[in-house]
């Protein structure tokens, strides 16, 4: 295992996606990117399931896309922060068939075992202070050869404001491998991972500082310095930061497979294929 993860504090975490919900749509612009460039891996992909679970769905941006990808399935959005769940109003729920809305906890999951042929995941694993419990949740609701698609970050996000702002007052993200590691530990099979360094241009350290607050993703680790952070760290941060920066990002991807449920059989020997691309 990697560097010990430094956990969360799970209700701040919940209050502030909760807060963020009018503005997180347009200041969650990698977990847009993210999902769009996991919505293109489905092509190589052949399935059409007919329920698919979208856990820890924000607004719904993926699970809108994926009703659309497949008109036939049933779509559950769900997230643990209740106002940034999609809404519908009564008549569009009886009219048409886009995701229905769930809160709930990715750990402890609301569903049936067998309930899903797809489960998706974008970019909510990393707000987890266990992910291997949501992990075998996910393995227990997925159907017989039911798909996991997910994707996280790694250990370099967010590495220019961790220099400038000190460790403390950035998140702990776990490595791929280990996460790998966790797949084959909550019971699914083959296993495949890969990872991408994107980076995103932003106009000043301000405006970083200001996209991580409107999405709710400010700092939540319970040893986070509890003091008032002031204008003083606000602007060490800029003069460190500086003008026209980019903020690096490692993104982590991952499916695997439910196993083939046998009746008597022995648990199947599960194997990691591990690709890590760096542009």
């Amino acid at each position: 295992m990697s560097e010990p993860y430094r956990p969360l504090d799970s209700a701040l975490a919940r209050r502030r996606f909760a807060r963020a919900a009018a503005t997180y749509a347009g200041a969650s612009r990698l977990e847009a990117e993210v999902g769009a460039r996991m919505l293109e891996r489905l092509d190589l992909v052949k399935l059409a399931p007919r329920r698919i679970l979208d856990a820890g769905s924000g607004p719904g941006r993926d699970a809108a896309a994926l009703a659309r990808r497949y008109p036939r399935a049933s779509v559950v959005a769900l997230d643990h922060a209740l106002p940034l769940l999609p809404r519908r109003s009564l008549l569009r729920k009886f009219l048409s068939r886009g995701p229905s809305a769930v809160c709930g906890a990715m750990e402890r999951l609301p569903f049936a075992p067998e309930s899903f042929e797809l489960a998706w995941s974008n970019m909510a694993l990393h707000w987890l202070n266990d992910p291997l419990a949501a992990l075998r949740e996910l393995e227990r609701v997925l159907r017989s050869q039911g798909l996991l698609m997910f994707s996280t970050l790694g250990p370099d996000t967010l590495k220019e404001l961790r220099a400038a702002a000190g460790p403390a007052r950035v998140h702990d993200f776990i490595d791929m491998h280990d996460l790998g590691d966790m797949l084959v530990a909550a019971g699914f099979q083959a296993p495949v991972m890969d990872m991408e360094i994107l980076r995103i241009q932003y106009a000043s350290g301000r405006t970083l500082l200001e996209d991580l607050r409107a999405s709710g993703q400010a700092n939540a680790r319970r040893d986070r310095p509890r003091g008032l952070a002031g204008r003083d760290l606000r602007d060490r941060l800029e003069r460190a930061l500086g003008a026209g920066m980019q903020s690096t990002y490692e993104v982590i991807y991952g499916h695997a497979w439910r196993r083939e449920a046998v009746a008597g059989d022995a648990p199947a020997a599960k194997t990691i294929r591990v690709f890590k691309r760096i542009p």
